[in-house]
């Protein structure tokens, strides 16, 4: 199947203590071109992202937006530091014992003491935010790819119409072109008769000089490789997959091969068919700029 390089996106996972949502959007690009807008919580995941991403996406320059809410309360934590209260202990008692005073520490009094308690955050469990990112990616990486999807049905029969366009074009050229032969020679016959008046014409002379003027028009080669040209695209086209490149490259040919038979021609009947040619074809070239 064929695939628009624009595209969109959206999905929204919602759990209990927690909400994942992510937005995509995609316009044309040669490469592949992505831009993740993420929470700072989040960073440490943005190489598992783009990998993941990269399974749906082979080009375009795609702008992706995820946000985090997070609906937890109890994100703190106290940590009884026991070696901090041991050394405040041990120097409190030899204290007591320096200056023979009465060690009176009780427990109230030595958890106030710096650092023998403290509070700290908890850390977000990594496999638990990956888990739910990656469902909420995937899910929005689907409804991105239908839509680029759908729009590729689009384009693909748009682009089949013209290239059945630019085969009639190449079939009017094709049947007219032997007709320059023809009139060219009956022409140069009567020029010659009209010169020479009552003299006999050397027939050989006037079939050297039509086959040099056929050599010069002869657009046979350049229409055989439109026609080859034409199905090649329409093949890749109903083949599917990642073509955009390949069909670029194609249109350029078929861009070439007009120009050669615009340059060729003496004709105004097929210099006007070559001119609508390199309109469709140029038409085909914007629309192939469209697809992945």
């Amino acid at each position: 199947m064929i695939k628009s390089m624009t595209g969109f996106g959206r999905y929204e996972v919602s759990e209990a203590d927690h909400k994942f949502t992510v937005e995509m959007k995609a316009v044309n690009h040669r490469y592949l071109d992505m831009n993740i807008k993420i929470p700072r919580k989040l960073n440490f995941f943005e190489s598992s992202i783009r990998g993941l991403l990269r399974q749906y996406i082979e080009r375009g320059k795609v702008d992706v937006y995820i946000t985090y809410e997070d609906y937890t309360e109890n994100t703190v934590c106290v940590r009884y530091n026991r070696d901090v209260a041991a050394a405040y202990m041990k120097y409190l008692t030899q204290m007591a014992e320096e200056f023979s005073l009465e060690n009176d520490i009780r427990v109230s009094a030595l958890s106030r003491y710096p650092e023998v308690f403290t509070m700290e955050e908890q850390g977000p469990d990594e496999k638990e935010l990956w888990k739910g990112l990656e469902k909420t990616l995937r899910g929005a990486a689907e409804n991105f790819v239908q839509t680029r999807i759908a729009e590729g049905a689009n384009l693909r029969d748009d682009l089949v119409g013209k290239l059945d366009r630019m085969l009639v074009h190449v079939d009017f050229i094709t049947e007219r072109s032997p007709l320059i032969i023809s009139r060219y020679k009956e022409k140069l016959r009567e020029k010659i008769q009209e010169l020479l008046e009552d003299t006999r014409v050397e027939e050989p002379r006037i079939l050297t000089e039509v086959t040099i003027f056929a050599d010069k028009v002869c657009v046979d080669e350049e229409l055989v490789r439109l026609r080859s040209h034409i199905s090649q695209t329409k093949e890749a086209l109903a083949v599917g997959g990642s073509v955009g490149r390949k069909l670029d490259f194609i249109a350029q040919e078929m861009n070439r091969e007009a120009n050669t038979i615009l340059s060729k021609t003496t004709d105004l009947d097929i210099s006007g068919c070559a001119i609508e040619l390199k309109t469709e074809i140029e038409k085909v070239r914007e629309q192939i700029q469209n697809i992945e």
